[in-house]
């Protein structure tokens, strides 16, 4: 096994496109805008559309779109030949100026701190998708969503199917459903194709479920049981289905579930990370009957399976934090089942 030894190498392994990429790329027509590029996902993911565009022969603008309140992050875009725009978007006015765009990813969320201001998680997730569909509602958009609008449920249901009532539990993932019903009402008032992209968990590196439970058992802290089990999958996969997902946008949207395809047992992670580490595992709480989880089968009969296996990715996940590689410091609270985070 071959691990990422430094950040510089993670953001490149994040960012390289396979051979369906650049294919999707080849095929897809016009410019491509990511609102919201500066987070987590964004700044790796802009980097991979615009690097199978390249691959591919074709010649776009590849254009990421973020207040920048680091400009760090917008001087790496940059440097790769991704266009930049500072925009507040919740600023009804700035994001009218923002060019026109066949190509729409829309990452733009809010989750934590949700419950120190509902208000702006509430404008964030649903008064910003409204402009948002306004300004763009003659572009194909893979709207940003989460696993989270579902009812928890048993392990061995193997996970909600888009074809499931969402039940959504506490203000943030109401919130995400209210995001995306106001996709889907532009959506059929306008005919704009959209795709919700119900993301579970991705994981980088620097930040993930893997990342939370590894950094509990090397730390000497227990690792909370009550969400027994979940779902995960390596962030550059999930990159990958974002961009491919703009050819299979539709009205009425098309809903994908995202993530891994198998069920993680939390107390075994902590086991496996533990033998690793050769410290004892943790653990506190009771085991609960239900959990959040996704059954993703339609993603990958539409996408392909996930180039990186479980396996291998908790393998990057062992090493990485074991030498000490770099964290964000956002932990997911994978473990929170009142909605409150």
């Amino acid at each position: 096994m071959k691990f990422i030894e430094s950040e510089v190498e993670l953001e490149d392994r994040l960012s390289a496109p396979n051979t369906p990429d650049v294919e999707c790329m080849r095929r897809l027509p016009g410019d491509i805008i990511l609102l919201g590029a500066a987070g987590k996902m964004g700044p790796s993911l802009a980097r991979r559309v615009k690097r199978a565009s390249e691959i591919a022969g074709v010649q776009r603008r590849v254009i990421a779109v973020s207040r920048f309140s680091s400009p760090s992050a917008r001087e790496i875009l940059e440097r790769h030949q991704v266009e930049t725009i500072s925009c507040d978007l919740l600023d009804q006015r700035k994001l009218a100026e923002l060019p026109e765009c066949p190509n729409v990813l829309f990452l733009t969320g809010r989750k934590f701190g949700s419950t120190g201001r509902p208000d702006l998680t509430w404008a964030i997730n649903t008064v910003l998708p409204a402009y948002v569909g306004q300004h763009f509602c003659g572009s194909r958009i893979v709207v940003f969503s989460t696993g989270n609008v579902y009812p928890f449920v048993p392990a061995t249901s193997g996970g909600s199917k888009e074809t499931d009532s969402p039940s959504p539990h506490g203000e943030y993932a109401q919130s995400c459903l209210g995001r995306e019903r106001v996709f889907e009402y532009f959506s059929l008032e306008h005919g704009t194709p959209c795709l919700i992209f119900r993301l579970n968990y991705a994981v980088d590196l620097r930040y993930g479920v893997l990342v939370d439970i590894a950094r509990k058992v090397q730390e000497g802290k227990p690792v909370n049981l009550h969400v027994a089990n979940l779902n995960a999958i390596w962030q550059g996969d999930a990159n990958s289905y974002a961009m491919r997902s703009l050819e299979f946008c539709e009205s009425p949207p098309r809903i994908i579930n995202v993530t891994g395809p198998e069920i993680v047992s939390v107390r075994a992670a902590a086991d496996l990370f533990s033998r690793h580490f050769q410290k004892e595992a943790r653990f506190e709480g009771t085991e609960s009957e239900k959990v959040l989880l996704s059954n993703a089968s339609a993603c990958h009969a539409l996408l392909g399976y996930p180039e990186v296996q479980l396996g291998e990715l908790m393998g990057w996940v062992a090493h990485w934090v074991e030498s000490g590689g770099a964290s964000l410091n956002k932990p997911t609270k994978f473990e929170v089942t009142n909605g409150n985070y």
